[in-house]
């Protein structure tokens, strides 16, 4: 079975098992729907900015794609930006990673689209 058939649940939890395998904290700071939600992350750089980047799918493929032009960005924007998505879309999960390295963690290329 492919991570796109998992149910986002199992495909989130399984990634964070990973992270914290590596000494990395991901936490899911608001869980959408349990079965399809799209994920957006957050990347705490542990330095007063982070990284968010939103879930799509190019030529079939997942990649991530950075939420604005400033990447990275001051984390109170970051968490500004999130609160407003979170409004908008009500089965999106937020995941947020704690790493120096800026590492993902979730297969696909970062692009801009």
């Amino acid at each position: 079975m492919t991570d796109q058939r998992l149910a986002t649940d199992l495909y989130v939890s399984a990634h964070i098992r990973q992270a914290s395998r590596d000494g990395v904290p991901m936490t899911v700071t608001r869980r959408g729907d349990p079965s399809s939600g799209s994920l957006i992350l957050k990347i705490n750089l542990l330095n007063g900015t982070a990284r968010v980047l939103i879930e799509a799918r190019f030529d079939g493929a997942r990649v991530w794609t950075p939420a604005t032009h400033t990447d990275p960005m001051p984390e109170r924007d970051a968490d500004a930006y999130l609160a407003r998505q979170a409004d908008i879309d009500p089965d999106a999960w937020i995941i947020e990673i704690e790493d120096k390295r800026g590492r993902v963690f979730f297969p696909g290329k970062i692009v801009a689209l």
